[in-house]
Order: C-alpha cells, then structure tokens, then sequence
C-alpha cells in the first residue's frame, strides 16, 4: 500500500460516508434503549464492527487498480449468482422472505452484494460497445445482464431491492447514449405496472366499491383476451410497418407492447407477492386503511419525524422509538428515530450529505477518461440515489414501504459492506482518473 495513494485518496467523498456510519452507530445504539433506560440490544456494537471492516475495504480496494474488475467482471457476476440462488432454496426464511444466507451466527442478503457485480460487469459491457450506442442489442442485453438477478430477488420475494436493480439499469443505460425510446420503455413500463398492481387495492380498500373496468386487469380469462387482443394488434401493426414503412405503426406496437406487458406483469406480481408487501402498496395512500396492521409503521414513522420539530428532542430523548412504538427502527426507520432526536436540521444534514456523497461519484464520473470508470460510477449514483429516496420518502409516507435500507446508517451488515464496496472503487477510479 503506497503513502502517495492513500494522500490522493477523494477525502470529500469518504469524509461524508464516515460521517454517515457514526451517525449510523449512535441511532442504533439509541435505537435499543427503552422508556426505562435500558440497553436491550447490541446491534450497536455488530454495526461498529462493520463499520470498521467495511471503511478498511475500502480503503484497501481503493489501493487496487479498477481495472482488475474489468478483467474478471464475468466471473464476479456467475460467482455472485450461485449464493443468491442458492438463498433463494435454502436461505433463512425472516418475514416471509428468503433473503439470507446463514453462515454460522452471520446472515447475509447476497442481494446486497449482486448490486456490485451488476455494476461492474453492465459497465463492462456498455464500455465496450460504445462505438454502438443506440442499437437495441445493447439496450437488450444490458437488461438481461440485470433482469436475471432482479428475477431471482424478486421470487424470494424482494421487491424493494428489485428496484433498485431497476434504477441502477436506468441511469447507467441513460448516461451510455442508449435511446431514449428504449430507457421510456421501461419507465412507463414499470409505472403501469405499479397503478395496476395498485387499482385492485384502492378498489377494495379506499374505494370500497366494484370498478366493472378494473376486471381488465384482475380477472384471468380477460387478462389473458386483452393480451391476446393487443397481440393481434401488434402484429398487424408489425406488419404495416414493414410494407408501408410509416413511423406511426412503430409506435402502435411500441404503446401495445408496454400495456401488454404492465397487464401481464402486475397480476404476476399478485401471485408472487405476499399480503403484506400488497398492502405496503396502499397504505401510504392511506394508512388508516390498516392503521393497526401496516399503516401503523408509516403513521408512527410520520410521528416521530414531526416530534422532532426544528432542533429535536435531542440524543437518546426520543419516545418513538424508546417506548417500541416503531417497528423495525434500528433498519428500516432508523431515519425516523435519527429525526426525532435531531428535528428538521438533523434530516437536513443527512440529505446535504447524501447529496455531497452523490455529487462527489458525479464527479469522479465526468473527470474520469476511462469509459469503464463512468459507468461504475453511474452504476452507483442510481443504486445511492434511489435507496435514499425511496428510504426517507417512505419514512415520511410519500413513498410505499419497501424495505429498502438507508445506506451506511441502517442496521445491516450486508448493505454497509456492499455499499463501501462500492465507495473503495470509486476512490480507485478517483486516483487513477486520468491513466487510460
């Protein structure tokens, strides 16, 4: 390890994520103290330790040359997906979820760690087919590259760490110069499918009353006419595209693609998704409608974050959490607790430095002349970016809960260490930013 590596090291990025980690530690320690003052978990202490392990990582990969991910990207993604599918038949089963590898007393989420190899090998991959930017082959293989290990997340099932495979395919295909047709296929794609896999739900829990139209996208045999119609459709249109060669025949398939596709997906994910991630779904539209069942988290979340005023109740004064009216705290709502004990400047700072942490990797990404490099580290913006949004977002009841973590500050082994991962090659890129 040379000194003059370590002194080049982007100190602006890593400061923030340190900070973040200590910030991290004290909420989970706070996090399991209860009304009467007493420690009732350690999970401080595990989280200081991967803190630790985890700024040593990547301190330690920021001392290897990047481009030895490159050379073994392959590898490191078929390597990956062996443990993921492998915690998809035998993994611990927590919630209703097989997410966890148990290796002794330790569970990890592969989940966490595939990110990472997603990365690497889809910047891999675009990198070298730059000299084809817009081709639909390149489109179409970069989400192949993602879909597979998405799928296998999403039979566990998993559908916030699903989305976030989503978001990282996004923002790596935008700043590749993919079209932008294909990168809107996929947004709307993905939003008609959530107002589908959502109607049923207002239907039944909000509106309280029966849509006829809705039978569209919830009744099999119609499901499967309405396919077969916009087949029909789509193939006609296939067609006079090839004779007439008029550009509007493209579009007729493009939109029946897309409708065919969000119908379809959504009533999948009907069969595959359990009661209670259905009704994460909807009770951030109204968490009364099950103020007692999964509205309770959101309601108390909302609480705790107004109980924290401007300043805060200030540390270990929270009551939110001291008195176990949020669940899952130390994880999921950890920026909930963080908020009440630090009012609206405490959540302010946290977003200042997510925000330094993000322009920082953007940075990195424009000053880099290594292809290779800008998209590993547009690979990570979209994975930081989107945990953070849809985390705090759901915190505050503006976003579904999903289960996605805070990075750095959420309880979790898996995704500390999977996120300086990340962090440990972007400090690699920064320092060898200008080798080709």
């Amino acid at each position: 390890m040379k000194l003059r590596e370590i002194i080049k090291i982007d100190y602006l990025l890593l400061l923030p994520v340190i900070a973040l980690l200590v910030f991290g530690v004290l909420y989970i320690f706070s996090s399991g103290i209860t009304s009467s003052g007493i420690q009732v978990s350690d999970e401080y202490i595990k989280q200081i330790i991967w803190a630790v392990a985890g700024i040593a990582a990547a301190i330690v990969i920021a001392m290897v040359n990047y481009r030895k991910f490159y050379n073994i990207s392959v590898y490191i993604y078929l390597v990956s997906l062996i443990p993921l599918l492998y915690t998809l038949v035998f993994g611990r089963i927590i919630y209703n979820a097989a997410r966890w590898l148990r290796i002794g007393a330790f569970g990890i989420q592969m989940s966490e760690f595939v990110k990472i190899s997603v990365i690497i090998l889809l910047a891999r991959y675009l990198a070298d087919t730059d000299h084809n930017r817009k081709s639909f082959s390149r489109f179409f293989i970069s989400c192949l590259i993602v879909i597979i290990p998405m799928g296998i997340v999403l039979l566990q099932p998993d559908l916030g760490t699903a989305l976030v495979y989503i978001a990282i395919l996004i923002t790596m295909t935008f700043l590749a110069g993919v079209a932008m047709r294909y990168i809107s296929f996929i947004i709307f794609t993905i939003a008609l499918t959530g107002i589908f896999l959502v109607l049923p739900l207002w239907q039944a829990y909000i509106l309280r009353k029966s849509i006829p139209f809705l039978a569209v996208i919830t009744n099999p045999k119609i499901i499967v006419m309405v396919i077969f119609f916009l087949l029909l459709i789509a193939a006609i249109a296939v067609f006079g595209y090839v004779k007439y060669k008029k550009k509007y025949f493209y579009w007729i398939v493009y939109m029946a693609l897309i409708v065919m596709l969000s119908i379809g997906t959504s009533y999948a994910a009907r069969l595959v998704l359990k009661n209670y991630q259905l009704m994460r779904l909807i009770v951030f539209l109204d968490p009364n409608v099950d103020n007692r069942g999964a509205g309770w988290n959101i309601i108390q979340s909302v609480t705790a974050i107004g109980a924290g005023g401007l300043t805060g109740r200030g540390y270990l004064q929270g009551t939110q959490s001291h008195y176990r009216f949020l669940p899952e705290q130390s994880t999921d709502f950890i920026f909930s607790i963080y908020s009440e004990e630090t009012g609206f400047l405490g959540g302010l700072m946290v977003f200042v430095l997510f925000l330094l942490i993000c322009q920082r990797l953007i940075n990195t990404m424009k000053i880099t002349i290594d292809p290779f490099a800008k998209y590993i580290c547009a690979g990570l913006v979209g994975m930081f970016g989107f945990h953070f949004i849809i985390n705090v977002g759901m915190t505050m009841g503006i976003m579904p809960i999903t289960g996605i973590p805070l990075l750095f500050m959420s309880y979790g082994g898996s995704a500390v260490l999977a996120a300086m991962f990340g962090i440990g090659i972007v400090l690699s890129i920064y320092i060898r930013r200008y080798n080709r």
